[in-house]
């Protein structure tokens, strides 16, 4: 199944895509997708949608999204630009590391997207994100892989001098990532990808373009885990729950600071207002944003330095034996 949802008179609706992907029809208004896929007997056969010009929403209810990182090349290259050419910390080949982002900033297919403000160096990124079907607590990867619903496109929006500075104080990224995160055009059911899932993992063909012209190509097989390993590590000790969100992470070439970290210069150039930026994964569509203007910079005052005094070392009191 392909779901997808639209503002219908204001109201959120969700829609079923059909095998061409750029179009489809609503299904009655209250359902969403976890609806149907519960209850099948449900039928969209509502309003017809040119998915290809409609503004959509998010495909589901954004919850919480846990964004990766697991492409090899991406990260050699995109932390030369992001971190400096530190190489890659050996912690990366330990554990899927990922940080969570602002699900109030989740947009969909045709929105314009704001640039973070204040920033210089705006950037895509191209993923594809797992959402989870069914709660689960502390699973293991083959517990995991069934509490997977279905994928989706996301594109991780970043302002990259942002991001750079934030992260030398060793938390982040936060306000170089949280002004937007795009999902959609579609949701599609894990059942459709059935024939190209080998031990976990997705051979989809995945490309990114800026207006009109493609700059780089990937697969989405050449993650470094697979989307049960991913989720089998976010569980662990805690929960995932029904309409969360988890992210592959950059595939290799999806996105600029990558190519700035291979080129030693900032080429292309940031994404600027009126850029057109479309991602297309192989049977999850094309999802398309419009890059527009900055909200103003409201500035805040530098750190008020107060006077302290360090505590005194402390040590347990001794027993008498």
């Amino acid at each position: 199944m392909k779901f997808f949802r639209v503002l219908a008179n204001g109201v959120p609706r969700l829609g079923e895509a059909n095998d061409d992907l750029d179009s489809g029809r609503l299904y009655p208004s209250g359902l969403d997708a976890f609806d149907v896929i519960s209850q099948p007997s449900a039928v969209a056969d509502g309003d017809h949608v040119d998915l290809r010009a409609a503004e959509l929403l998010p495909p589901i209810d954004v919850i919480t999204i846990r964004d990766f990182i697991t492409f090899e090349q991406h990260t050699v290259g995109a932390l030369r630009s992001v971190a400096g050419d530190k190489g890659v910390p050996e912690a990366w080949y330990d554990a899927p590391a990922f940080y969570f982002t602002n699900p109030h900033a989740a947009m969909g297919h045709n929105a314009t997207v704001p640039v973070a403000p204040g920033s210089q160096q705006f950037d895509f990124e191209l993923e594809v994100a797992a959402v989870i079907g069914k709660d689960g607590y502390n699973l293991s990867p083959a517990e995991a892989e069934e509490h997977i619903a279905g994928y989706m496109i996301l594109n991780d929006w970043s302002a990259r001098d942002l991001q750079r500075q934030e992260m030398t104080v060793g938390l982040g990224p936060a306000k170089g990532k949280d002004t937007a995160t795009s999902l959609g055009p579609l949701f599609v059911t894990k059942d459709e990808f059935d024939d190209v899932t080998d031990g976990g993992f997705l051979k989809l063909h995945m490309s990114v373009s800026i207006n009109g012209k493609e700059l780089a190509t990937d697969s989405l097989a050449n993650m470094a885990w697979s989307f049960p390993e991913l989720i089998s590590y976010a569980s662990r000790g805690t929960w995932v729950r029904r309409g969360d969100i988890l992210g592959s992470g950059t595939c290799g070439g999806g996105c600029l600071a990558e190519m700035w970290g291979w080129a030693g210069t900032t080429t292309p150039a940031p994404l600027h207002r009126d850029d057109v930026i479309s991602l297309t994964v192989e049977r999850l569509g094309t999802l398309t944003n419009f890059i527009g203007e900055a909200a103003p910079v409201h500035e805040i005052p530098k750190a008020r330095r107060r006077p302290f005094t360090p505590p005194v070392p402390w040590a347990p009191a001794q027993t008498a034996e």
